[in-house]
């Protein structure tokens, strides 16, 4: 019996191509390597900026089941040098982690070691700057009359002293949460004296954190009373209040035992306050518990100026011992004002709007601007 069998087809290999093929092969190849080559050096030069982040997303946790093995950090021996200055509480400094993973301008997380200092107990109170303006006839930024340069657009009968106030929109009012032009409102009159503006006062309020201050104004105090402001690694440091990598200054629970520990923003914001923590504005300094260096407010109350430009930049060069800051301010909203760092939140921090009252988050203003929820606090070198 006769078998038949089917031509086999020729090897792949020994099919001839086109010239036109070949061209057309070899381009392939080259866009191959070309784009992996891209893939490979775009991914180096981004590395250094984001890959800290990226291995600590929530993503990568749950692929590798924990972050990255990190030094802990240590604290140093908490004797302080001397007796504390009035109204001061000893930072013993030490190693610790500063930043937050999920804030742009608060990445990477790094390691950071700072000398001890001593700071405040609480925010500079409105009668302690009293003492200091009468003591030395001081006249803060928001009480100057406005210079035409600075406002070139203005006209001459709108250059008048003022200062930035919270103005609550009405609930037919829609407000939209990317600008703040919904809840500001210029006015004029408002300072450290007059905090609504024409017609009201510190009576009753000599307790409470001044505000309507600039960075300017902070500084001058500071320096009338022999201190400093903080560099932003104290305040972080300081905030920590010994407690490695927690959200709050007091912990992992924003409200422990169902307790508010800072003065912030209950309710939907900018409408509502229902006030859970007791306070619509600022509140008397000491009204929530210490941290655990015995430091009261360094979580809402009000935004503190700390002495370093800001850069959104700076956490991926900065040293990691004793940082003072960049050489400038630089910030990507606004090319041409450079700002100072502001740390701590105020009562207008909200959990739809602005969580900056966790710890490692950051703030920035411009330094001669003052508003109805910024203030500070001192430091002063160890002796």
């Amino acid at each position: 019996m006769k078998t038949t069998h089917k031509p086999l087809t020729p090897p792949a290999a020994n099919i001839a191509l086109s010239p036109r093929e070949v061209a057309l092969k070899k381009l392939y190849r080259i866009l191959a390597i070309v784009g992996v080559l891209a893939v490979i050096l775009t991914a180096g030069a981004l590395w250094p900026l984001y890959g800290d982040r990226l291995l600590r997303t929530k993503t990568m946790r749950d692929l590798w089941g924990k972050p990255p093995e990190m030094r802990e950090p240590k604290i140093n021996a908490s004797n302080p040098p001397g007796p504390a200055p009035d109204g001061m509480v000893w930072i013993p400094g030490g190693d610790f982690y500063m930043g937050h993973d999920d804030y742009d301008d608060a990445i990477p997380v790094h390691m950071v070691y700072v000398d001890g200092f001593w700071m405040d107990k609480h925010e500079v109170t409105n009668e302690q700057y009293a003492d200091f303006v009468k003591a030395t006839g001081y006249v803060t930024d928001a009480e100057k009359q406005p210079r035409a340069e600075d406002f070139p657009d203005a006209p001459p009968d709108k250059l008048k002293p003022f200062s930035i106030i919270f103005k609550k929109p009405g609930p037919n009012d829609l407000v939209d949460l990317r600008t703040h032009q919904g809840w500001w409102d210029l006015q004029y009159g408002a300072s450290w004296k007059h905090p609504e503006g024409p017609g009201t006062t510190t009576l009753g309020r000599e307790n409470h954190p001044v505000v309507h201050v600039s960075y300017n104004d902070a500084v001058a105090y500071c320096r009338w009373g022999k201190k400093r402001l903080p560099t932003e690694a104290e305040w972080e440091f300081a905030a920590r209040g010994g407690l490695d990598r927690k959200p709050y200054t007091w912990g992992d629970e924003l409200k422990p035992e169902g307790k508010w520990m800072a003065n912030i923003w209950q309710g939907e914001f900018p409408y509502k306050n229902t006030k859970e923590d007791g306070f619509e504005g600022t509140a008397p300094v000491g009204s929530f518990p210490p941290n655990g260096y015995g430091l009261h407010d360094m979580a809402g109350n009000a935004w503190e100026w700390c002495a370093d430009w800001y850069r959104s930049d700076y956490y991926r060069e900065s040293p990691d011992k004793n940082p003072q800051g960049p050489d400038s301010g630089f910030d990507w909203n606004e090319r041409g004002v450079p700002k100072r760092v502001q740390r701590g939140g105020s009562f207008l921090c909200a959990d739809n709007y602005c969580i900056r009252y966790v710890v490692g988050t950051r703030g920035k203003g411009e330094v001669t601007s003052a508003a109805s929820h910024t203030g500070f606090r001192c430091a002063m070198n160890a002796k």
